[in-house]
């Protein structure tokens, strides 16, 4: 679900070592706005002077092995989210330096994601490591109660933690009972010819400071 919003992007970044300022970006209610580059081991430094991002918006960065984002004014009243990965199931690695004058909450989200047994995929990902820097001249973040304003949540976790290795084996030996049935001997559905085990990706880690 995660990659699928990455589909129709707003904004394609075509160099490796890329530096974008954007004076003001408001995103509508359940919008998304999506940064991506397709070259490998891709860097990019956004610079944001006014972020508006209303109820369930989300900023995305996808093919990005490290994001740096600078923004001096966000406006965030209800749910929002700030998305990353480097487009081989890995979190990507993101330094945020952001001013809050509102804040309903935050879920920055740069955790490794799931392979996919059956289809063309890279294995369980890493988490990406997070910092976020605020400005103590705007709003203070909590992390403890998200019922409450200003919330605060980042996902660092490892892809793989929700794959059932039981659950691959089975569609693997079902494959091979299918294939010894037809004759040909052929395994399908195996993504490059590997079988992953099932096994969690690296936890990333994450900081949060106040300047």
């Amino acid at each position: 679900m995660f990659l699928g919003c990455y589909i129709g992007s707003a904004v394609a970044m075509q160099q490796d070592d890329s530096v974008q300022h954007v004076h003001k970006l408001e995103i509508g209610k359940r919008k998304r706005e999506v940064f991506s580059v397709h070259n490998r081991d891709s860097v990019l430094v956004l610079n944001i002077d006014t972020l508006i991002m209303k109820n369930k918006a989300s900023l995305s960065f996808y093919g990005n092995k490290k994001v740096t984002l600078n923004v001096k004014h966000a406006e965030i009243p209800d749910i929002a989210y700030i998305m990353g990965t480097d487009s081989k199931n890995n979190g990507s690695d993101m330094q945020i330096d952001i001013r809050f004058e509102q804040l309903g909450a935050l879920y920055v989200l740069a955790g490794g994601q799931d392979a996919n047994n059956g289809t063309r995929t890279f294995p369980n990902g890493d988490g990406g490591n997070v910092v976020l820097r605020y400005n103590k001249s705007g709003i203070t973040p909590q992390q403890e109660d998200k019922d409450k304003p200003n919330y605060l949540r980042i996902d660092t976790k490892a892809g793989g933690y929700r794959v059932n290795p039981q659950s691959d084996l089975y569609n693997v030996y079902s494959q091979i009972r299918m294939g010894i049935r037809s004759g040909n001997g052929r395994l399908g559905g195996v993504p490059q010819g590997q079988i992953y085990s099932g096994s969690p990706g690296k936890d990333g880690k994450s900081e949060v400071i106040g300047y």
